[in-house]
């Protein structure tokens, strides 16, 4: 299974170009698209999902030309949107059957049979008599993969889907997409960096319509080994050090003052320690070169 995305553009009729001659190339397994708000990530998920078309471009998934044949790509299409509406006072068991009608699934035995194994595999079943309008963020972001696992999805997108999530519930969350991922082709957009390094084995940065970079996340870190400087310094002088050096990144400690990491291909001088990359290092390095 593989998604090739080829000269992919868009421009709103608001002047915004969200997607600038995209290409990218995305195979099995959990795919990470990093990049900050306003980067077009949404645009190129809602464009791959059939919601929407480029203005010019094509989107392959195997043998299926999506742009052309969208209502294929769809019968092993799995896509929970940033936000997932649902029924109020309506529980998880019976919403799911719904949507298992809908998507063609008319066996009531055959529909009771794969609504049980997506609760099972989200971790829902215990409260699957109770309404989804009361569930906590987390589990209404679970349910959004139960209901997209009903159709057995080989292309399965997921926008932004711990944002506003506790630790515990994005913890929970993540665990189920490892399992979903290990399948299929998954496409993982988020504004979170970790989230790509607890979860995915190949990523890409974007920004401003385009791709970045294109790399494993343990290659990322590598690319940078013995280049990354860190040093505490008052807030009153970053100004001063942001203009001398390629600050990545600064952080309050608890004395108040700040630790700044550099990027830098030597010490800066003597100062500065140097600290193992991270993959945060590497997405702003990316954002800013």
């Amino acid at each position: 299974m593989a998604l090739a995305i080829s000269n992919l553009t868009k421009t709103y009729p608001n002047g915004v170009k969200a997607l600038d001659q995209l290409q990218l190339e995305i195979g099995k397994g959990m795919f990470g698209l990093l990049g900050p708000n306003g980067a077009g990530k949404s645009s190129l998920m809602r464009t791959i999902a059939t919601l929407q078309l480029p203005d010019a471009g094509s989107i392959r998934f195997d043998d299926i030309d999506i742009l052309q044949e969208p209502m294929r790509l769809r019968k092993v299409l799995g896509y929970l949107p940033q936000s997932f509406g649902v029924y109020p006072k309506v529980s998880a068991e019976k919403l799911l059957d719904y949507f298992a009608t809908l998507k063609g699934i008319a066996s009531r035995k055959d529909r009771k049979v794969i609504v049980q194994k997506v609760l099972e595999l989200t971790n829902l079943y215990d409260v699957r008599k109770k309404s989804v309008s009361g569930y906590s963020g987390g589990m209404k972001q679970r349910f959004g993969i139960a209901q997209l696992l009903l159709n057995k999805p080989q292309l399965i997108i997921v926008d932004e889907p711990t944002a506003g999530l506790d630790p515990a519930e994005r913890n929970r969350f993540l665990n189920v997409l490892r399992e979903v991922g290990t399948e299929n082709t998954v496409i993982f957009s988020t504004h979170i960096v970790e989230d790509v390094k607890d979860l995915c084995t190949d990523m890409a940065i974007m920004n401003k319509g385009r791709i970045l970079q294109h790399i494993k996340p343990t290659d990322a870190t590598n690319e940078i080994a013995n280049k990354i400087w860190t040093r505490n310094i008052t807030q009153a002088d970053l100004a001063d050090f942001e203009q001398k050096h390629k600050v990545l990144s600064s952080n309050f400690n608890p004395d108040n003052s700040m630790r700044i990491r550099v990027f830098a291909e030597e010490s800066p001088d003597f100062s500065f320690k140097q600290v193992a990359p991270n993959l945060e290092d590497v997405y702003f390095i990316a954002l800013n070169s």
